[in-house]
């Protein structure tokens, strides 16, 4: 397919995006081109907009950025065996070599030379997306564009919450961020009997209400350790997730759980943090775990059919919804924290 489409650029090494018209992506002979029916908004991609001290060292404008999305495959290369053209699709994000020792072993989700879609290439932030066909995940006719579009985030809380036993065990999530929003909803319906979710944004701690938290701590007002010592019995939690990258938060993370629980960080502080590894994890023998993106294809699995069940309900979460030209609007509610996920539609 040739033509021109619109697509929202990462146009210069510094603040902001610009709406520019560019060529439609030409597919390789193992690749498939999709037309994007929804992407959403997710903090990466405002660490890429805001240009932070991350976005500067790891992406290099100009491209087009944006990795969460669903759609429609319009064109496949002669190759492609395993998805046909009207398929309804998202993408594993994660472009894994297939040759290291990790990928070699069924870990490719820790690949070493994963490249991102949207951070080290094209991504998703224009009307169409052309990827291999190998990271194409098929989706039920009958889910929601605006719903598919968030899998992929959605696989790195059900990751983090699922790495470790959850029935019947406290949580803690600490950051309601979207991701941090649907692992409190993952947590509930895997069991916990407890969940407390941890911020100092309230409409977010409000969202996470609905979601299915059990108890909300807002640690502006609240003193976090205290209050999580007093709803658990004075005993901490079992599962902590975390997913706000503050430093604070990280160290209070491994203040309130208990010993022998487990800590899981999925969250990218942007500098290092100081832990006091002596008193808050080896004396209380405490297992911590770094989580990166989804287990590919075991966590895309449980999604779907969290999903498909009604396990898990996402629809608190997706608070707004724009068309492509109107993305400054999505990120201005980002930055204010005035928002769950925000889809756009090219």
């Amino acid at each position: 397919m040739s033509g021109k489409m619109k697509a929202v650029i990462k146009h210069h090494r510094g603040v902001g995006a610009k709406l520019l018209m560019v060529d439609i992506p030409e597919i390789k002979e193992d690749e498939v081109l999709v037309k994007v029916k929804a992407t959403s908004i997710c903090g990466t991609d405002v660490h890429i907009y805001t240009w932070d001290e991350w976005s500067q060292s790891r992406v290099n404008p100009p491209y087009v950025f944006g990795h969460e999305f669903s759609g429609e495959v319009v064109e496949s290369g002669y190759k492609v065996t395993n998805i046909q053209k009207g398929d309804q699709v998202s993408a594993e994000t994660h472009i894994v070599c297939g040759k290291c020792p990790q990928c070699l072993t069924g870990q490719s989700h820790i690949c070493k030379n994963t490249k991102i879609i949207g951070v080290d290439t094209n991504g998703c932030f224009a009307e169409y997306i052309a990827l291999p066909a190998v990271n194409l995940w098929r989706n039920p006719t009958e889910m929601p564009y605006e719903v598919a579009s968030i899998q992929e985030p959605m696989g790195n809380a059900v990751h983090t919450v699922l790495a470790g036993e959850v029935a019947g065990k406290s949580v803690a999530i600490i950051g309601c961020g979207p991701i941090g929003l649907m692992a409190v909803g993952v947590a509930k319906a895997a069991g916990a009997s407890q969940v407390i979710a941890l911020d100092i944004n309230q409409y977010r701690l409000g969202l996470a209400q609905k979601m299915g938290a059990t108890s909300i701590v807002n640690t502006k007002d609240q003193d976090p350790i205290k209050t999580v010592a007093k709803i658990t019995d004075e005993n901490g939690v079992d599962v902590v997730c975390e997913m706000s990258g503050h430093p604070a938060a990280i160290n209070q993370g491994f203040k309130i759980v208990t010993n022998g629980g487990r800590v899981a960080i999925l969250s990218l502080p942007v500098k290092p943090v100081e832990i006091d590894v002596t008193n808050d994890i080896v004396f209380k023998g405490v297992t911590v775990q770094g989580i990166t993106g989804r287990k590919m294809f075991e966590t895309w699995q449980q999604v779907s059919r969290l999903l498909k069940s009604g396990q898990v309900d996402v629809s608190p979460i997706i608070t707004h919804h724009f068309p492509l030209e109107d993305f400054e609007k999505g990120f201005d509610l980002m930055l204010q924290g005035k928002c769950g996920k925000v889809v756009l539609y090219p």
